[in-house]
């Protein structure tokens, strides 16, 4: 088996649609638990930030959208948590039928728990005694959100999108992963339009486990694919 890096080449004409674009810009999560991350408050905005800014006072100032609205949509972003994602894992790993739909159709199997991932296609990978499979967005910091929540600090920085891609088994290191060298890393890259959620490898010791026992293990890093859960 080996240890090669695979990537999957970004589509260039990477873009975000309906007001997903103003969250993304305006959110602002305090995750700085990774030492290779900036502090995304202490930069300038991006030139496409103040796109971002000057399209939605745009389309305020010509009434397609109020501010109200764009608060309660960023307000919607903001309740997704983690624990769906990890829910999803927890069946998964007791369901191999589910698993199997999961795989083949991330979108269908996921609307068991009415997940609605919008124009998005959402792709399932396992990790397996063979390959860790990690998840980045090179371009900014596109996310299953609908399953996971917002996206740490961590995700987005420019750092980690860089790095991640060139030096993965180094990157995960830093988060305390470590990653034989029979093991295949296989790092992948989101778009506007395909989404990625890792289903790692069920820890040993588990196998009496109930699903909300086996859920409470499963962590947004692990879901990523830059951790693995541990039987606590």
């Amino acid at each position: 088996m080996t240890n090669e890096t695979e990537k999957q080449e970004p589509d260039h004409g990477h873009s975000h649609g309906d007001l997903d674009a103003d969250a993304h810009a305006l959110e602002h999560i305090h995750d700085h638990d990774r030492q290779f991350q900036p502090d995304l408050e202490d930069t300038p905005p991006t030139r496409y930030e103040l796109m971002v800014y000057a399209i939605r006072e745009l389309l305020i100032e010509k009434g397609h959208v109020t501010q109200e609205e764009i608060t309660k949509a960023r307000n919607t972003l903001e309740s997704w948590q983690p624990s769906r994602g990890a829910e999803i894992v927890a069946r998964a790993w007791t369901d191999p039928d589910f698993k199997k739909r999961l795989l083949t159709d991330g979108n269908e199997a996921m609307a068991d728990f009415g997940v609605d991932a919008g124009g998005a296609k959402l792709t399932v990978l396992e990790n397996t005694d063979e390959v860790q499979n990690v998840v980045v967005c090179t371009l900014c910091s596109c996310y299953p959100r609908a399953v996971l929540g917002l996206p740490p600090d961590w995700y987005r920085s420019k750092a980690y999108r860089a790095r991640v891609v060139v030096e993965p088994r180094k990157v995960l290191k830093e988060f305390g992963t470590e990653i034989p060298d029979e093991v295949t890393v296989r790092v992948h890259d989101s778009l506007a339009d395909l989404r990625y959620l890792v289903i790692p490898k069920r820890p040993a010791g588990t196998e009496d486990w109930s699903q909300e026992q086996l859920a409470e293990i499963v962590t947004r890093d692990s879901m990523v694919g830059v951790t693995n859960p541990k039987a606590l």
